[in-house]
């Protein structure tokens, strides 16, 4: 017999794979909106150099790329806000069209901190159990991706993270390339359970296909092992999740944006 609380975890697995696979379909027909959009401008452009000088192209292109650059601001609250305001900035769009060479050193120890408007977050990173996630987030952090970027999704029933690395905000956003599955047996992971600090992947569902989206696990959540754990929060980290996680979700039903205003004022990896 499976019992009610069994079911109702499975429900909330199912929903979370379902949303996955939205996403990667939404992706898709983004590239494709933009490709035609693309070929359409190019012919304006030829055929009429007048309409460009007067502005209306850039207009379309503007909209085009309405999600590339988004100055973040704060969800509508269902409960107080704990956080603070975002540093100045706004979120500068990047993409690439590979991986980038692995620069890392595997036997070294590296950490990641996430400055936040809720307070700081360290992750103690595994480089030599996931090299090509920890090596694509060393690089992106570099190059400034993450900054002024907000964690756009939290999860309070079934699962519980704090999703974040999308620089658009809206669940559909990724850095122009991918990298493998990492560390997928790794031995934290007991009975499909990702435990309470755990950092790993967001994924399109399909194998080798996580990019920039990641997740912060701040309660024991029940998961199929696809996803890569490539970190682990601090304890102090941790007090800052909860702290999202207790000012809850924006639709009532256990997913959506988090109540609180969680902006990456900058994110760092550094060596130690």
């Amino acid at each position: 017999m499976v019992s009610q609380e069994q079911r109702r975890r499975q429900l909330a697995r199912e929903k979370f794979l379902r949303q996955q696979q939205r996403r990667t379909e939404a992706r898709r027909k983004a590239r494709i909106r933009n490709s035609v959009i693309a070929s359409v401008l190019g012919v304006v452009v030829i055929g009429s150099l007048a309409i460009y000088t007067t502005g209306v192209l850039k207009k379309d292109d503007d909209k085009t790329n309405a999600s590339a650059e988004v100055t973040p601001s704060a969800s509508p609250s269902k409960a107080p806000d704990p956080c603070a305001k975002p540093a100045p900035g706004k979120v500068t769009s990047q993409t690439w069209k590979k991986e980038p060479a692995m620069t890392i050193d595997t036997s070294a120890k590296y950490t990641m901190k996430l400055d936040t408007t809720c307070g700081e977050i360290d992750i103690a990173l595994k480089a030599s159990a996931a090299p090509h996630t920890v090596n694509s987030f060393a690089f992106l952090a570099g190059k400034g991706y993450f900054d002024h970027s907000k964690c756009h999704r939290l999860t309070t029933n079934g699962i519980y993270v704090l999703q974040c690395g999308d620089p658009t905000g809206t669940g559909t956003g990724g850095p122009g390339y991918t990298i493998p599955d990492e560390n997928l047996k790794d031995k934290s992971l007991k009975d499909n359970i990702y435990p309470a600090g755990t950092v790993a992947m967001a994924n399109t569902g399909q194998k080798h296909s996580g990019g920039s989206q990641f997740f912060l696990v701040y309660q024991d959540s029940q998961l199929p092992p696809s996803y890569t754990p490539f970190g682990t929060v601090s304890e102090a980290g941790m007090k800052v999740l909860k702290k999202i996680a207790k000012a809850g979700e924006s639709t009532g039903a256990g997913d959506g944006a988090p109540n609180a205003t969680v902006v990456i004022n900058k994110a760092t990896v550094t060596e130690s």
